[in-house]
């Protein structure tokens, strides 16, 4: 993939007043080079990319590319994963990071730009950036993003390219979408998150992107049907959405399962349950209990993608995303009861 020069990228202009300087963290270069690390293992992946999911493909090896990028930058996404990671940025911001840096400079630390663009964002100094010193290193311009992405309301419920156009302000502002699949495969390589081979059933491949394709939309007590979203009760009355067993229903309504609107239900009614978290595969539904037994309240579940990665919808005021390392995660380890496979096999 060759490099989009600024002036062919945008024609945007940050109209932003001054801002303030933030300290650049030195460790952000061990950070980087434990992350390149993680990249230029020489094991291969273990399938190409997933759409709609965090992981690298087969591709990303020491000596080959991921999704076109080669080291140098892979080292500059390493960087602003690194700075992602040190604010405490969900994952998802690192995704709508390395998109907007792939449309803006294709990934390199420009020293030109339109007018006075420069970095990986090119951002400007005349409108309160920075210097144009500080505007070059990847550390800050990454951390000036981050900082403006996450002053923009409601930000982790737009689309990957809609919250890059909020920051970037570009005069081409559907440009950064076309970027989002591999911006996620190369999170994935700086993460060492490698696409499974569990897709291969089409079936269960149904369930899971079907439940992708809602990404973002709002949760919803009692919302989801076998059509989609729709209106919840109690306290999300009259918000339209998905609750977490709202969403099995339409996922698995793709491949013409029908599923109960209830936890307890659903657990109920497709045992025997897999019991070893080694076991789940990519279109299972992960269920939890209070006390992590069956005979507990089974109070959640999520779409199992791979990877250590569910697809839920959380909770009141939260959105349907994908959730990272669920099997290392003190909440879904000590609660899992077991996963139940619908009619996917």
């Amino acid at each position: 993939m060759l490099a989009v020069t600024a002036a062919a990228s945008q024609a945007k202009k940050h109209g932003l007043g001054k801002i303030a300087v933030a300290v650049v963290l030195t460790p952000l270069l061990l950070v980087a080079v434990a992350v390149l690390a993680i990249v230029s293992d020489d094991e291969p992946a273990q399938a190409a990319g997933i759409t709609g999911v965090t992981c690298a493909p087969a591709s990303a090896t020491a000596a080959g590319e991921v999704a076109g990028y080669g080291p140098d930058q892979m080292h500059n996404a390493a960087i602003i994963v690194g700075v992602g990671q040190q604010m405490t940025v969900p994952d998802r911001g690192w995704v709508v990071a390395i998109a907007a840096a792939m449309q803006e400079s294709g990934l390199r630390n420009l020293d030109y730009g339109d007018r006075d663009s420069l970095g990986l964002f090119q951002e400007r100094p005349s409108q309160g950036w920075g210097t144009p010193q500080q505007i070059m290193d990847p550390a800050y311009s990454a951390r000036k993003f981050y900082e403006h992405l996450l002053g923009v309301p409601g930000w982790e419920q737009l689309s990957v390219n809609d919250a890059a156009q909020a920051v970037e302000r570009s005069g081409f502002p559907d440009a950064y979408g076309r970027h989002e699949q591999d911006a996620r495969e190369v999170v994935g390589a700086v993460q060492g998150v490698t696409c499974t081979g569990g897709h291969t059933n089409p079936k269960a491949q149904a369930v899971v992107q079907a439940a992708l394709s809602q990404l973002g939309v709002p949760y919803a007590w009692g919302g989801g049907t076998a059509a989609g979203p729709s209106p919840g009760s109690g306290v999300d009355a009259g918000k339209v959405g998905f609750d977490c067993s709202g969403l099995a229903v339409y996922a698995y309504a793709q491949i013409g399962v029908t599923l109960p609107h209830n936890t307890t239900a659903i657990w109920s009614a497709f045992q025997p349950a897999v019991t070893s978290p080694a076991d789940v595969l990519p279109g299972d539904l992960i269920l939890l209990s209070d006390n992590g037994q069956p005979t507990g309240d089974i109070h959640h579940l999520g779409i199992y993608v791979g990877n250590g990665q569910v697809v839920q919808a959380p909770e009141s005021g939260d959105v349907v995303k994908i959730t990272n390392n669920v099997w290392h995660s003190p909440y879904w380890s000590s609660q899992f009861i077991g996963a139940v496979r619908p009619g996917t096999t």
